[in-house]
């Protein structure tokens, strides 16, 4: 190869030597992370979202697998053999620079292409050693197989030059690459270039080997230290505590209740069943973007051909935002060349039609103009769709857990993750039509200058903006944490002011306004100290994305300046390159808007991710069938379960309730009676044991179906601020408003609600307020009457009746139960007399059983519970009598103390006539 040829072959390799090697690592990179993010997630347990789609383990787990990195010592050799790398060019700038000074009067310069190998390899392994730094574990494939790429090319490189250098060659000078000084030898400038490459290719080698070594000796020390903990487990026997099995012979893995499907210990407590993210997740950015891909399903319209056509629209218009965007500076340098061309002739010519298309232009370009304002009508209905989806299927998620996560929740702490969770819906639209333009505005910005201009330009370009993204991610993921506690100071703000409200009763029944307000006064104090941060930072942030920017604006105006007064380009080009870095400005200074206003959304749908996160710990079996018809017939077959594995609710309880009959559950506070009721109606299943419908295992039907045939009247009523209507017919939505004039009568409510001003139409107010207990009891029970199942639970529903009208609920509910089934919790025995049978609960078991006579009979528990309330009762009744009878004689003394007091004024003397 002669030496012009294998001087163009250099120029070619040196241009496109850190292209390549930066493309090669991007794709290696996010390759890499993909990797390593499905890995992970094959460690995970997989848990279904909603519509069954499986969704990402939480990162706070340990079991989340993590793959090991290096040591620190051997990563901090790793940095320091990296950062030589980058020293090698330093020092080959450094040679040039010098050997410019030295040989200024023959104008020597080693041309464009060393120029660019330099500048941009420099460049390409900074961010290599950025990411070593930045990232954990590291270094990765995506470094080592750069760093292997990188000795060819950098070998051929080094043995090209090294030829060209010991011919007879020309030293090369500005314009002209072969039309400098003759050499016959290698020169010392040309031997100090060769020893730089020579060290760059070494430290490139001591990269990969020391990658290669540490590898292997890593993988081999991984795979001793499993044999040797094989071989552990083997000789002691122990086993995987998720491979025992319980007494049923079913895997610990898999259990039911309050522990979301975790084994049981005896010392275990029962986690926060919705915890609240107060740092960044330990993952990868593949990983935590990976976990907000549940949200897609929602946004794209997959349901609608139409709107996906539309969407296709839209993307059609922001390509062609890119194209105008390109064209307006052309056109303003097109304006400026014709304009001072015009001036040095003898005619001038106006630019009319020029400048009509510059004004076209920018009447199409910008967020203002026509092309952005068409496509946003266009997308309206593309964001309701989403808002759409992503909000029912929230709604829907939240009323499908069980009832554990509802017990623990905070209502203010869920509204606002609903409400504030609805920002993913922005964050499509943030990405597509802010974020996205401006990476493909910058990757235009860099080709245009490379084809317009030079490759100069697009080199400063490149690495500018590079500089400045690379400096609001950082400074961005500093502002993150600050912003995080400023997110969460508000949510509990929210929190505060949601359960104040809710609560309001109680805060007037305590008289604790004035704590309330202290309270929430706090909690915005709170906020906005985490607010001054955030604007404090977010204002160094600002002028530290301006001093990046304008470092490259300088470079570019004086490359710009230099050549057009030499007479290498046009005035126009200086013009539009202007006004081309003031448009390409406005972008990157919104990105830190923006990238501000998608970790908001990221970071506020966070609590929306949590929500999905949770699951339901009752659902329906793969082989679960639905409960056509139901005669009654309950059976509990030794049945435990525990809410805290510390302290049992129920301790294999077993007992039958034949079809038809009325069974009472008696007993001391916490003796396992509301848990019959909650494990029946399937709120939780049954950790061991078996609870049995008509002899179906209620784990074999459907929950739908089980609660269908079942009517429940709660000791404290809940009612939708709504009419009374509406309430009642919630019960059964294809009742006739006679049907409820019936159920109403039945329940001793009918003529109580037309007393009322609007009758049916009366709203009961928040919960039901408004009403008093009796009547909500009441109304309860007209609800079940409507919905007429055939098994009726009874939560002590007459213990907030007066006499009189308990004695009319209770014939209703007589009448009621005649052919259906009823269980009734009671702490007033003499309501449950009539009872078929009488279960009294001891410590989740049946301590005594039989009618009331018989229990009676028995002298036990259940008689001394009756002799209590007969001796309370007639404690009752006589302390009733006494107060009636003070009553009277205060009522008469106060009558003898008036008719004096007449005679004294009809004396006129104010004393007792003689």
């Amino acid at each position: 190869m002669d030496v012009h040829a294998a001087r163009e072959w250099l120029e070619f390799l040196r241009t496109c030597y850190p292209i390549f090697l930066l493309v090669l690592f991007l794709v290696a990179f996010i390759i890499h992370a993909a990797i390593s993010a499905k890995k992970a997630s094959k460690h995970d347990s997989q848990r279904m979202g909603p519509g069954g789609r499986p969704l990402p383990k939480r990162s706070r787990s340990p079991s989340t697998f993590r793959p090991q990195g290096f040591s620190q010592n051997v990563k901090r050799l790793f940095n320091w053999l990296s950062a030589g790398v980058l020293l090698t060019f330093l020092a080959d700038a450094a040679i040039y620079l010098t050997h410019v000074m030295f040989a200024r009067s023959e104008n020597w310069w080693r041309g464009q292409s060393a120029v660019i190998y330099i500048v941009g390899s420099f460049f390409v392994y900074a961010v290599i050693l950025m990411t070593l730094l930045d990232t954990s574990p590291s270094p990765t494939l995506a470094q080592f197989v750069c760093w292997s790429v990188a000795i060819p090319f950098e070998l051929v490189i080094l043995s090209t030059s090294l030829s060209i250098y010991t011919s007879i060659h020309h030293e090369p000078t500005v314009g002209d690459p072969e039309g400098g000084r003759l050499r016959r030898s290698i020169t010392t400038w040309e031997s100090m270039e060769v020893v730089s490459g020579s060290v760059r290719i070494s430290l490139l080698l001591s990269l990969v080997l020391l990658y290669g070594c540490k590898s292997i000796s890593s993988k081999t020390h991984e795979k001793k230290a499993s044999q040797h903990a094989n071989g552990v487990t083997e000789a002691t026997g122990l086993l995987d505590p998720s491979a025992t099995e319980n007494g049923n012979g079913t895997a610990n893995g898999h259990t039911y209740g309050a522990t979301n499907g975790a084994p049981r210990t005896e010392s275990s407590k029962p986690a926060d069943p919705w915890v609240r993210p107060t740092t960044m997740p330990s993952t990868s950015w593949w990983e935590y973007l990976s976990g907000y891909s549940l949200f897609f399903p929602y946004l794209w319209p997959s349901k609608s051909r139409r709107l996906q056509l539309v969407v296709l629209a839209c993307f059609g218009l922001l390509l062609l935002q890119r194209v105008v965007n390109v064209l307006v500076p052309y056109q303003v340098g097109v304006i400026t060349d014709m304009l001072s061309e015009g001036g040095e002739g003898d005619t001038l010519r106006v630019p009319w039609f020029e400048i009509c298309m510059y004004v076209i232009y920018r009447w199409l370009q910008g967020g203002q103009g026509l092309l952005s304002s068409l496509r946003s009508s266009l997308w309206i209905p593309v964001s309701q769709y989403s808002y759409m989806e992503l909000s029912t299927a929230a709604f829907e998620h939240v009323h499908g857990l069980s009832l554990d996560f509802h017990l623990g929740k905070k209502t203010g702490e869920v509204l606002s993750a609903l409400s504030k969770g609805s920002s993913i819906n922005t964050f499509l639209e943030q990405v597509t039509f802010q974020v996205v333009p401006m990476l493909i505005d910058l990757g235009i910005a860099v080709g245009y200058f490379l084809i317009a201009f030079d490759a100069y330009y697009a080199l400063v370009v490149g690495i500018s903006t590079f500089g400045y993204l690379y400096v609001t991610v950082r400074m961005a993921q500093w502002r993150a944490e600050i912003r995080r506690q400023m997110v969460n100071a508000s949510r509990q703000e929210d929190a505060v002011k949601n359960d104040s409200m809710v609560s309001y009763e109680t805060v007037k029944y305590f008289n604790a306004e004035q704590y309330e307000f202290n309270r929430y006064r706090d909690a915005v104090g709170d906020f906005q100290k985490a607010e001054y941060h955030v604007l404090f930072s977010l204002t160094l942030l600002n002028t530290c994305q301006n001093t990046v920017f304008m470092l490259g604006l300088l470079i570019t105006c004086f490359i710009a300046a230099y050549q057009v007064t030499t007479g290498q380009r046009p005035v126009g080009r200086f013009v539009s390159l202007l006004a081309y870095m003031v448009q390409l400005q406005g972008p990157l200074n919104f990105f830190g808007t923006f990238y501000r206003s998608i970790q908001s959304a990221l970071i506020n749908a966070e609590r929306l991710l949590e929500l999905f996160r949770e699951q339901p710990t009752v659902v329906d079996s793969p082989y679960a069938t639905p409960l056509a018809m139901c005669k009654g017939d309950i059976r509990f077959e030794d049945v435990e379960f525990a809410y805290d594995a510390r302290k049992p609710a129920l301790n294999g309880l077993t007992f039958r309730c034949e079809p038809g009959t009325t069974t009472a559950l008696v007993g001391e506070s916490g003796g396992g009676k509301s848990t019959v009721f909650r494990l029946l109606f399937r709120f939780y299943d049954a950790e061991r044991g078996c609870i049995r419908i008509d002899g179906h295992d209620v784990q074999d039907i459907t929950i739908d179906s089980v609660r269908k045939h079942i009517g429940v009247v709660p000791q404290d009523t809940v009612l939708f601020n709504e009419t009374l209507m509406y309430n009642l017919k919630y019960a059964n939505q294809d009742a006739t408003d006679e049907d409820v004039y019936a159920a109403c009568r039945a329940a001793s409510i009918h003529d109580k609600i037309l007393a009322f001003p609007d009758g049916y139409d009366t709203k009961v107010g928040e919960r039901g307020l408004r009403l008093s207990g009796g009547e909500k009891q009441r109304v309860a029970i007209a609800r079940t009457i409507i919905k007429n199942p055939r098994i009726i639970l009874l939560d002590e529903a007459t213990a907030a009746l007066d006499t009189d009208t308990e004695e009319h609920i209770q014939h209703a509910l007589s009448t009621l139960s005649h052919g259906r089934t009823m269980l009734v919790i009671a702490h007033r025995l003499s309501t449950i007399t009539t009872a078929d049978r009488i279960l009294v609960l001891s410590e989740g078991q049946v301590a005594e059983s039989g009618t009331h006579e018989e229990l009676l009979a028995m002298k036990g528990r259940y008689a001394s519970m009756w002799r209590k309330q007969i001796r309370a009762q007639k404690a009752a009744a006589e302390a009733q009598v006494l107060q009636d009878r003070a009553e009277r004689i205060r009522t008469a003394t106060t009558s003898d103390d008036s008719s004096s007091q007449s005679d004294e004024d009809r004396n006129g003397t104010g004393r007792p006539s003689n």
